[in-house]
């Protein structure tokens, strides 16, 4: 796990590339602590920076940027290789293997892509990663994103050089960068609460999809447009298609093949553990690590003081059924408090997932006992997690099946602020749990045309029509995106949480709290293997009597009895709206100044406050929107600039 950044330019430097190198390098020190390295070629205009933490071979033999044994090759590469001792092996046994100087995977690696060219070695590799490859025989930059997105890397040209980073804040360092935001990227930011791939709220500047790459040269690009290498919608579409049967033996071949995947991320030349929650996710990982240790695994987890956000005590029953060695943190305000000024810095884009929070601290907790950390992270959305899997269904189903006319006027009605008024007055409010937080999104949802229409209603936070950034129309990603063709609209969700809200909201979070720390995180189920296989378990074995994750569920059952799993899904939630009109009101208010927000010329003052007032009025519904808003507004404070604002 590291961090890379460099550039690439045909014209002659305005610039010191060594020092301007290490500045970006130094930006993100933080994502690799125990080493630094840094390549230039002046005269091919190329210079490929690196931090590493030291995982995998912790001897200079690892150093990057690594030479290739033939010597054209140079890489900086942030992430691991899981299957690399399979690949050396195949390597020797091909007779293509180099004399190798360490037991590192980068070197594996950078050989594979010697012997067989690179899109096989990113066929072959069974890992998380974001590299960049500089060919000195074809004077070509290579690109890659591992399938699933697990490592970012942002790319983009300023003034004739091209830019990549792990993060943003390495960007900034490059004193050729011009900072402008991008107003489509904010304004999809507040409707998702992430900006979504490929925007990013820099102009000019791009995400690396998952499962692509990237190549160019000082002139350009070689293609327009980054390269697939692993299709993730052909592989739901043949999956959903031609499902496997579902008989017991899916239980067994989940559990071998999960078995497996953890197996190859317990290697490590550091020390190891995993965050456990209680749920079913950690809980699987967590029992197939103790399975396979011979020691007591190293388990990590946090609670808080109100009962209905704290499941610590489930953490604590399955690490003593299990065995492992289990470490537990009560989270209190103060810790909060302390946290919350350290968000813009540590996602370098506006993001506003709260759980950030309690996954920040549970990283921090466990840093100083280990380097690596195995989650539950991927579980929900292979394996059909989420209430919108059921829930969600339903109502696209029953909605189909209504006049367009009278959903349309439904959904309407639904939403307006009569609604929620007339929730509470009526006392349904209080008759049926949640009532008039979920109003407005269920009326959002029934305005849907279409099936990815739908989904995005669902995920969305502020809606189309109410955005509140000033300049710009709702974001079109949820037409931009289109999904395979299937029978059942569950499929259609999974697939979009996989390629949209996965990697862009919870891949984002892990990899931004655990690197802030230190900290490499490993995620079993993201194995490609796994996720190929679980678009072929038919959706008999995942919902099961209107509950998800069902065959999963059979696989834990195996090892942890179901009396300490089964219970209502809770996710990883903090009181956050209890807060925000408490002890962090004046922090809030601070932030969406209107006179402030005039100023700057983002935001529409009169909406911020007017939803500000009615979220301190009761409409707790109104909690996401409120975050969204706070974490723009705290990550241009951390920006310490005027920003010049585009439409993107």
């Amino acid at each position: 796990m590291c961090g890379i950044a460099g550039f690439l330019t045909a014209k002659t430097p305005d610039i010191d590339p060594r020092t301007t190198l290490r500045a970006m390098t130094d930006a993100i020190a933080h994502r690799g602590p125990d080493d630094d390295g840094h390549w230039f070629d002046p005269d091919q205009g190329v210079a490929l920076g690196h931090r590493r933490l030291a995982i995998i071979d912790l001897s200079p033999a690892g150093h990057q940027p690594m030479l290739s044994a033939n010597g054209r090759y140079v890489l900086v590469y942030n992430g691991e290789i899981y299957n690399h001792a399979e690949l050396r092996r195949r390597l020797e046994e091909g007779g293509n293997a180099p004399e190798w100087r360490g037991h590192s995977d980068t070197e594996v690696l950078l050989a594979c892509v010697a012997a067989w060219g690179i899109r096989k070695a990113l066929d072959q590799a069974n890992g998380m990663f974001a590299f960049a490859l500089w060919d000195r025989k074809q004077g070509k930059l290579t690109l890659a994103r591992d399938r699933a997105g697990e490592k970012p890397l942002f790319y983009g040209w300023q003034n004739g050089t091209f830019l990549f980073v792990s993060e943003l804040k390495a960007l900034t360092a490059h004193p050729g960068f011009e900072r402008v935001v991008d107003r489509a990227a904010a304004a999809a930011m507040m409707r998702f609460g992430y900006v979504p791939a490929p925007m990013c709220i820099w102009h000019g500047i791009r995400k690396l999809p998952p499962a692509h790459l990237l190549e160019v040269t000082a002139g350009g690009y070689e293609r327009p447009d980054p390269e697939c290498y692993w299709d993730l919608a052909a592989i739901a579409r043949d999956g959903a298609n031609d499902p496997l049967p579902d008989t017991p033996d899916l239980v067994d071949d989940l559990d071998a093949l999960l078995r497996d995947a953890v197996g190859l991320r317990m290697e490590a030349d550091v020390p190891l553990g995993a965050f456990l929650s209680g749920g079913v996710d950690s809980s699987a990982v967590t029992a197939l690590m103790q399975a396979q240790s011979t020691r007591p695994v190293r388990t990590f987890s946090i609670g808080f003081g109100q009962r209905a956000y704290d499941e610590s005590g489930y953490a604590r029953a399955v690490a003593e059924h299990l065995g492992t060695d289990h470490l537990e943190l009560q989270v209190d305000l103060a810790d909060v408090r302390a946290t919350i000024p350290k968000l813009p810095a540590i996602w370098d884009e506006p993001f506003a997932d709260s759980s950030q929070i309690p996954t920040y601290l549970v990283n921090a907790l466990a840093r100083p006992e280990v380097t690596v950390a195995l989650t539950g992270d991927g579980g929900d959305e292979l394996f059909a997690g989420y209430n919108r899997h059921v829930l969600g269904a339903r109502i696209w189903e029953g909605s189909a099946r209504l006049p367009d006319f009278v959903r349309r006027g439904v959904g309407a009605a639904l939403t307006s602020k009569n609604a929620y008024r007339l929730a509470n007055a009526t006392g349904l409010s209080r008759r049926v749990a949640g009532l008039s937080e979920r109003l407005p999104k269920i009326g959002a949802v029934l305005r849907a045309r279409e099936p990815t229409e739908f989904y995005a209603q669902l995920v969305s936070q502020w809606r189309p029509g109410a955005n509140p950034v000033i300049g710009v129309g709702d974001s079109d990603r949820d037409r931009s995106i289109s999904a395979p063709a299937f029978d059942d609209f569950r499929n259609t969700m999974l697939f979009m949480d996989a390629k949209t809200y996965l990697p862009d909201d919870i891949l984002t979070k892990v990899d931004r709290a655990g690197m802030a720390v230190s900290l490499e995180g490993r995620i079993p189920f993201l194995d490609h293997r796994v996720m190929e296989f679980a678009w072929r378990v038919p959706l008999s074995a995942k919902i099961w009597n209107g509950r998800g994750k069902h065959i999963l569920r059979n696989v834990l059952y195996r090892y942890v009895p179901a009396s300490l799993i089964d219970r209502p899904k809770a996710g990883f939630a903090i009181p956050i709206g209890d807060w925000l009109e408490g002890p962090l009101r004046d922090w809030s208010e601070a932030l969406i100044d209107p006179s402030a927000l005039a100023e700057q010329g983002i935001l529409d003052p009169a909406l911020v406050a007017d939803t500000w007032s009615r979220f301190l009025r009761g409409d707790k519904a109104l909690v996401p929107q409120i975050w969204c808003v706070l974490m723009f507004q705290a990550w241009l404070q951390e920006q310490d600039f005027p920003p010049v604002t585009q439409i993107g």
